[in-house]
């Protein structure tokens, strides 16, 4: 390898950073630190996974591994000690995280408020969990350090005065934020109080990671600031332009706060920079995005971690430093690249294990790049604790509380077997969900046929299973499953997931609000999509296309749904409709990587080239893993003349799907004019002719 490319990576986490609220910032010069930033380095969006939770999307990050390898599965997991359960912890993570590897290989490696980071790991350096910040006493009363929050223990009284407290937000803190506090009556209305607590936890983190970079030698830094998540779970209802379902006062009092939130991030950056020094290789990075537009939703599912549905599925990548490119935008990257990247940083080998790679198109010369088959095969002392550590009581019920403030979780039932059942349910279908990400369909079937066995009110069991049957070929199932659900009648769930509650964010909604569920029978929209979907791979065009327009009539938000009816519009040649409907789904939302590859689909079929190959790459942009969008854009380059770059999207889409037959043709033909290989050629032509025999004729896409 041709590094190490850094002495210091400094990684920053802003959980559920987006560009849609930054870009207008920046353009306003409120956020001038980052501007700056970029300016200097590479940007882009990082694809985030699904399930959209926080818990185990940061622990993808830490890991560069999703989650049913490194085994956080959400929000709880059955407690051994007492028989109840606890918040996921550092004892729950299965593998090492990048601290650890550091740690093996002896740089000083220092963490501050992970998610699932308490107990404090043992690292060499300071580990500082996740409960370090949490205020659970009034400002009168003793407020100690939970037992575990702080490495090494010498370090524990120097990190607790560091800490401030939520009563000590001040009215000169808050004026800039919500300048008509004053009009607030907070017998009624919690939200100053919400406010000063999340202020206060990310100074307090803040406070800590500054300390750490002013009096400690330090290779690596990761610090996490929760705080843009949480300002927008409790006011992004109240951020402009104003919703017609917002109470118009209420949008007034709090309509700043999301932008403020933002540039206190810039602020707190800035000094992260100073602090650092021009040496150091920056990476900053949001698990996921959050909706700030007309997306939105009025209504969140009442079901565990139903807030996630106002989790948007980009975030943001920022990197700056030596050998890294600067003032250019990157494409493809995912949350499981980080932790691949920053071992390359350092001139380490990348664990074959890990589901991430290394973001090349960040760096001016590419690294070569080395490998491990995994770390966790390399001994010795990596700072990890033992699974069976005992944990804090007292700490654990402070997290509780905190997820349950923020609509994450239920309140736990006092019947301690109940509240197990449920969290180990919880945990199995997060797990089917990263497996479905993960295309492992066999796998999640199994999980979820288990689930919809023992909890067939759960509906969105039976909406994830009845997707893995399709994917899996066993259409008839699919259909049974779909046309049960549209049948269902609701019933009290038990574990709560089949209503919705109103979008306000510190309370259960009463049941006469608009936008929630009072539990009588209502339209299934997505239901009727997959539906649709189908019968449209069953040939049976006109009644998958009244599926679809069924579920457009119900909910004509569902971008998906859109991208079927051009779909359905396009294999009945109706080109214009077809233009329409994608160009719609890209109205709702202007992210869709498969409405912009639908348009390259459009395009290529009017043979306008240039627009089909910027489509596609707009779309491989958003998701790398597409392998149809390279397959259009290496059609768009071929019949542009471009062959070399035509042969290398055609083999990155047969890498990606190595029984994409019309690729392999392409690569033959293109193979065999002059200047080409024969010998490639004759390969591909091979490997087309023996798909078609096995498969049949298949029409090209």
């Amino acid at each position: 390898m041709r590094g190490p490319f850094a002495s210091k990576v400094l990684l920053i986490g802003w959980d559920a950073a987006d560009w849609k609220v930054i870009t207008p910032l920046i353009d306003h010069g409120l956020m001038p630190t980052l501007e700056n930033f970029i300016n200097h380095g590479v940007m882009g969006n990082l694809a985030t996974l699904r399930p959209v939770l926080s818990p185990m999307l940061w622990n993808s990050i830490a890991t560069g591994k999703r989650a049913n390898k490194h085994g956080i599965l959400g929000f709880m997991e059955p407690d051994p000690q007492s028989g109840g359960i606890r918040p996921v912890s550092s004892t729950s993570r299965k593998v090492k995280a990048i601290w650890n590897i550091l740690t093996q290989r002896g740089y000083r490696a220092h963490v501050v408020g992970w998610f699932a980071g308490h107990p404090a790991e043992p690292i060499n350096g300071i580990s500082v969990s996740d409960l370090f910040p949490y205020a659970v006493a009034p400002l009168d009363k003793e407020w100690p350090l939970p037992p575990g929050a702080v490495h090494p223990q010498t370090l524990r009284e120097t990190f607790a005065v560091l800490r401030m407290h939520p009563m000590k937000v001040t009215e000169a803190a808050i004026l800039p934020w919500i300048p008509r506090a004053a009009e607030i009556d907070q017998e009624k209305d919690k939200g100053l109080y919400a406010f000063a607590k999340i202020l206060a936890e990310n100074c307090s983190i803040h406070n800590a990671a500054t300390w750490i970079l002013r009096n400690r030698p330090w290779d690596f830094l990761a610090v996490y600031y929760n705080g843009i998540d949480h300002f927008s779970h409790r006011f992004m209802n109240y951020h402009p332009p104003r919703l017609d379902w917002v109470p118009k006062d209420r949008y007034e009092l709090y309509k700043d706060v999301v932008n403020g939130a933002y540039r206190f991030h810039d602020m707190m950056l800035q000094t992260l920079l100073d602090l650092a020094g021009p040496a150091a290789t920056v990476m900053l990075v949001s698990d996921h995005g959050f909706h700030s537009d007309h997306l939105r939703p009025r209504a969140i599912p009442r079901e565990p971690a139903g807030p996630a549905v106002q989790h948007r599925p980009f975030g943001v990548i920022c990197m700056k430093g030596a050998h890294i490119k600067q003032d250019e935008r990157i494409y493809g990257a995912t949350l499981l690249d980080v932790t691949p990247t920053i071992l390359s940083l350092f001139g380490l080998p990348v664990g074959q294990d890990m589901d991430g790679r290394v973001l090349v198109q960040a760096f001016e010369e590419p690294p070569r790049i080395e490998s491990i088959s995994s770390w966790e095969d390399v001994a010795g002392n990596c700072g990890m604790h033992p699974s069976e550590l005992r944990s804090d009581p007292a700490a654990a019920q402070a997290v509780l509380q905190r997820f349950v403030a923020l609509g994450y979780v239920q309140q736990p039932s006092e019947d301690q077997n109940k509240a197990v059942e449920i969290a180990v349910t919880e945990q199995q279908y997060n797990l089917a969900r990263d497996l479905l990400d993960a295309r492992r369909y066999q796998d999640a079937s199994k999980i979820l046929e288990g689930l919809w066995k023992k909890w067939p009110d759960e509906i969105r069991f039976g909406q994830q299973l009845a997707q893995s049957c399709f994917a899996l070929g066993r259409r008839t199932e699919a259909k049974g499953i779909l046309e049960q659900i549209i049948a269902y009648r609701p019933k009290q769930s038990t574990t709560e997931g089949a209503a919705t509650r109103a979008l306000e964010p510190a309370t259960t909604a009463r049941t006469d609000e608009p936008g929630t569920d009072n539990r009588e029978s209502k339209p299934r929209p997505w239901a009727d999509l997959l539906m649709g979907i189908i019968h449209l791979e069953e040939g049976d065009l006109d009644t998958g296309l009244a599926s679809l327009l069924r579920a457009e009539q119900a909910d004509p938000r569902m971008p998906d749904l859109h991208l079927r009816i051009g779909e359905s519009y396009l294999r009945q040649k109706r080109v214009e409709e077809a233009e329409r409907a994608f160009q719609k789904a890209l109205e709702i939302d202007g992210d869709s990587p498969e409405a912009h590859l639908g348009l390259a689909m459009i395009r290529l079929r009017q043979r306008r080239n240039e627009d089909a190959a910027q489509q596609a790459l707009i779309a491989v942009g958003l998701q790398h893993f597409l392998p149809l969008g390279h397959f259009y854009l290496g059609m768009a380059l071929a019949r542009m003349g471009h062959r070399a770059r035509a042969v290398l999207a055609f083999e990155t889409s047969v890498v990606m799907l190595p029984g994409l037959i019309p690729a392999h043709r392409w690569l033959a033909a293109l193979a065999m004019q002059p200047g080409g290989d024969p010998e490639k050629a004759a390969r591909h032509r091979g490997i087309y002719l023996q798909l078609r025999k096995q498969r049949g004729r298949q029409p090209e896409p």
